[in-house]
């Protein structure tokens, strides 16, 4: 148990060392994990943007200040943007699902926790292959029932996973560079993740 490392880098596995992992490698590990379609790039061509930042405080979500993994607690959004720009390669990867109607929430948080639940296992499953990537889940961290905010410290540092949007990523743009569609029709949830990692064939 321990509180999530400042900059917001998932804690280490123990006894694990940083190893180098192929796109295509990382690209078979999304889809065994669950994810619909992925696509790989270069984190040099990840769009950021510090003004994310911004929209978390504004509290659409109801998240804000209530997970370790959410603004404020996950640092900094520079320091963080900073920390992802360390690796090299990322692979995006997203689900697809039905909804009823434009106003079917519970198929939305359905999909929104299936995507985490996806994140949580790529996470598990890159221990030993990938210790030191990063995974991002799409918006608040679901792993806990109620986080432990503000009476204790994270209970799983090691696989609580912060969200795109904490780290600044501008998802439809990123969207466009790897050529997955941000929207996917009428009466459809669209829910993204990415795993950020070092590789031996960095994308051109």
């Amino acid at each position: 148990v321990g509180r999530l490392p400042v900059g917001g880098r998932p804690a280490r596995f123990a006894g694990t060392e940083e190893k180098a992992m192929r796109k295509e490698e990382m690209l078979r590990y999304a889809a065994e994990a669950g994810a619909d379609k992925a696509a790989s790039v270069s984190v040099r061509d990840i769009p950021f943007d510090p003004s994310f930042r911004e929209l978390c405080r504004q509290n659409a979500c109801g998240q804000y200040g209530k997970s370790w993994m959410c603004p404020p607690h996950i640092g900094d959004i520079r320091e963080l943007i900073a920390r992802a720009q360390t690796y090299q390669n990322a692979v995006l990867y997203q689900i697809v699902r039905p909804l009823e109607d434009s106003f079917d929430f519970e198929g939305m948080m359905a999909a929104a926790h299936e995507i985490n639940r996806i994140s949580l296992h790529l996470r598990r499953m890159l221990r030993d292959a990938a210790p030191e990537a990063l995974v991002l889940a799409a918006g608040a961290c679901l792993l806990c029932e109620r986080c432990t905010l503000p009476d204790g410290e994270c209970r799983f540092p090691q696989l609580a996973a912060p969200s795109l949007e904490a780290y600044g990523v501008d998802v439809s743009r990123l969207c466009a560079a790897c050529g997955l569609p941000y929207v996917n029709g009428a009466n459809t949830a669209t829910y993204f993740g990415a795993v950020l990692f070092n590789g031996e064939d960095e994308d051109a």
